[in-house]
């Protein structure tokens, strides 16, 4: 099994219901392929380094989960064919950002 990270910026003229849908639909993607999600955040709506399709903010969520086989490609595709997304990245995770992804989930925990 492998661990991935990955990190997407929705467009910010969606709703809170579109945006929990897009979400959701993914993560059933995910799951339906054999994805076990580890975490999944919802980081809100940021404001954007620089503008992207002239939009100077987006929604930024995080999933993190354990896949065998090939599903990051699929998974990519469907992202570029989904007019919502802005901005996708996907991230092989070892030993040591595991430990850290992990220590971070701790410490926002405490936070909270």
């Amino acid at each position: 099994m492998n661990h991935y990270e990955t990190v997407f910026i929705l467009n910010p003229v969606l709703s809170d219901d579109q945006v929990k849908e897009t979400v959701q639909k993914y993560e059933d993607f995910l799951v339906s392929r054999g994805a076990k999600m580890v975490a999944k955040e919802d980081w809100g709506l940021k404001k954007l380094a620089y503008p992207i399709q002239n939009k100077k903010s987006g929604f930024y969520h995080l999933f993190e989960y354990t896949v065998d086989g090939e599903v990051i490609n699929p998974l990519e595709v469907e992202f570029r064919r989904d007019e919502r997304f802005m901005r996708y990245l996907t991230v092989a995770l070892d030993k040591y950002a595991i430990a850290w992804a992990e220590k971070r989930r701790i410490r926002d925990k405490q936070k909270a």
